[in-house]
């Protein structure tokens, strides 16, 4: 038990940089701290939400219809990035709404 919370209290502030910096976190977690499995926890999760935002950025080139999903799908993602920051800082492992399942899939 004493190994686990060790493992979260020195995964945290990664975890966070992974949530925070997306792509260039979920990396930095993985050069840095691939051991740690609390912050690559959170690092496939931050990746998945760049994917997600990178999505809706293509999808804005639509007129008009793809200019109201870019700006309903950029405050949702704002608030599941915040919402990751906070999880990744908690000290529990918690899915982001919406993107956690599939960050899950991922096998990292």
């Amino acid at each position: 038990m004493e190994k686990k919370n060790k493992e979260v209290e020195e995964g945290k502030a990664w975890a966070f940089i992974g949530v925070f910096l997306g792509i260039i976190g979920f990396v930095l977690v993985l050069l840095a701290k691939k051991e740690n499995k609390y912050a690559r926890y959170y690092a496939a999760q931050g990746l998945v939400l760049t994917i997600a935002y990178v999505i809706i950025a293509l999808v804005s080139i639509i007129p008009v219809i793809g200019k109201i999903i870019f700006g309903l799908g950029s405050i949702i993602l704002i608030i599941l990035w915040i919402m990751g920051l906070v999880y990744a800082v908690s000290g529990e492992r918690k899915r982001i709404p919406l993107i956690g399942e599939f960050a899950e899939k991922l096998k990292v």
